[in-house]
């Protein structure tokens, strides 16, 4: 980025160095991606009264005959699961920096 950009943006916002600041722009909006995955994982816990880990020890698709929804349920709940620790990963990486 263009240092006569970087200095004007310093100086509207009111911080130096920008890098820092851009570094805590990333971990809020992970932050923030972070929580739309968690009440996901919230959701279906309640839904189904266990966590994910129970969910596939118990095998609750086959239980439920493969139907639709629970299998739905199961690749959103997986993502939000997967995301949770990647974005958690990327938040302690990121914190280092700072």
């Amino acid at each position: 980025m263009d240092s006569a950009i970087l200095k004007e943006i310093e100086e509207i916002i009111g911080e130096k160095p920008i890098d820092k600041l851009i570094v805590k722009a990333l971990i809020n909006e992970l932050r923030r991606e972070l929580s739309e995955y968690i009440l996901i994982d919230n959701v279906m816990r309640k839904k189904y009264g266990m966590s994910f880990e129970e969910f596939k020890a118990k095998n609750i698709v086959r239980e439920k005959n493969y139907s639709f929804e629970v299998e739905s349920d199961y690749c959103d709940w997986e993502l939000a699961i997967d995301g949770i620790n990647t974005i958690k990963e990327k938040i302690k990486k990121l914190e280092k920096l700072l």
